[in-house]
């Protein structure tokens, strides 16, 4: 996912590789007497253990639907969850995000290879030298601004969970640092990167980022279950409430938090139906030119079979073929979406759990994707 650091990578691509191998082993004797839909459930219900809910949409070509489970006798726990709650998706919100720029490259209103500073003058340290690809693809070497103290909603912040924060604050807060390297020369994910990417589409249209969003993608794809919270710290019922426990073995719930603190670079809330529909939408072509989309899909590597394109990541299978979505995580919440080219995709959500998950979403790839 991609708020992992990268050391993190080469240990996720060997346990993707030893769980896909092990799945596909063990299907050859599942196969025998259940059903690929069969096995998508018992996935879903192996998460039990270690999330108070989860959820797991599959769409498109084979066996599709949704699985649910919950745990009740976990503090937050949903006895039967019923797919359509709504939850907190984090970073998936960089590819909302990223789809507008896009789509004003398209209108040639931006140029992805145009300095920063020609959008955002005198905004952002060596400005002139960053250029918007760069933003996008998290190679402009930008400090993350959430890797200070209580300025990152993964970690429990207390009353302060309650603040709320300006774009202008997590930019000041990431200019203290020095950058992790000169524009262009490497890679290092960056949440500040799509708080400037967020004051990119307000500076050239004029309207706040949620509002050209709402107006771009929400309203033509109808999706309902989308929004933008803001300074508001309640989810829309029907929600997926979270908890989360600290190190000293205290739990605490973790549903209720202003997420202005991630603003561009990850507040967003919505719902499997939602994200399915607006991957589908433009992965399938349907919101930006096949050429912006070929420039979206443009990646540079993260490691151990993960690449970064411009607000995607492509996630290789080990049994071939790829995946192109994003995944997030915001505490009490982690999600991953994501899509093949032939339509069939997967969005699953896992709700107070201990982890990033992904042990959970390589065995939900290996029976969505792997099991013939």
């Amino acid at each position: 996912m991609s708020t992992t650091p990268r050391h993190r990578r080469g240990r996720r691509g060997i346990a993707v590789l030893l769980i896909v191998a092990t799945t596909t082993t063990v299907a050859a004797t599942l196969a025998l007497t259940l059903s690929r839909g069969q096995v998508l459930a018992a996935v879903t219900a192996s998460t039990a253990a270690s999330a108070s809910a989860s959820l797991l949409a599959v769409t498109g070509p084979g066996p599709a639907g949704t699985w649910t489970a919950g745990s009740p006798e976990q503090p937050g726990g949903i006895a039967e969850p019923s797919g359509h709650e709504h939850f907190r998706i984090g970073s998936i919100t960089k590819t909302f995000v990223a789809t507008v720029i896009l789509q004003l490259v398209d209108e040639d209103r931006i140029d992805l290879d145009a300095p920063v500073d020609t959008y955002l003058p005198a905004t952002v340290p060596d400005g002139a030298t960053i250029t918007v690809r760069q933003i996008l693809n998290h190679t402009s070497g930008l400090y993350d601004y959430m890797k200070g103290d209580g300025w990152s909603t993964n970690r429990w912040r207390g009353d302060e969970r309650f603040t709320a924060h300006s774009p202008d604050q997590l930019l000041a807060e990431a200019f203290r640092h020095e950058p992790y390297f000169a524009p262009g020369t490497d890679f290092r994910y960056s949440n500040t990167n799509y708080i400037v990417a967020g004051k990119v589409v307000e500076a050239v249209t004029g309207r706040p980022y949620g509002v050209v969003i709402e107006h771009r993608i929400l309203r033509p794809l109808n999706l309902t279950g989308t929004s933008f919270p803001g300074s508001d710290p309640e989810l829309p019922e029907p929600a997926v409430h979270a908890v989360a426990t600290l190190d000293n073995g205290s739990v605490v719930d973790v549903t209720e938090q202003n997420v202005s603190l991630d603003w561009a670079a990850g507040e967003m809330i919505s719902t499997t139906r939602d994200l399915e529909a607006f991957f589908d939408a433009l992965l399938g072509g349907r919101l930006i030119s096949d050429d912006a989309l070929a420039q979206m899909r443009t990646t540079v590597p993260m490691g151990m079979g993960f690449h970064y394109g411009l607000g995607l990541e492509r996630f290789d299978l080990p049994c071939g073929g790829q995946l192109w979505g994003h995944g997030g995580q915001l505490l009490g919440y982690v999600t991953y979406a994501y899509r093949r080219d032939d339509g069939r995709s997967l969005t699953m959500l896992l709700a107070s759990g201990r982890s990033d998950g992904f042990v959970s979403f390589a065995a939900a790839t290996g029976a969505t994707y792997c099991l013939a």
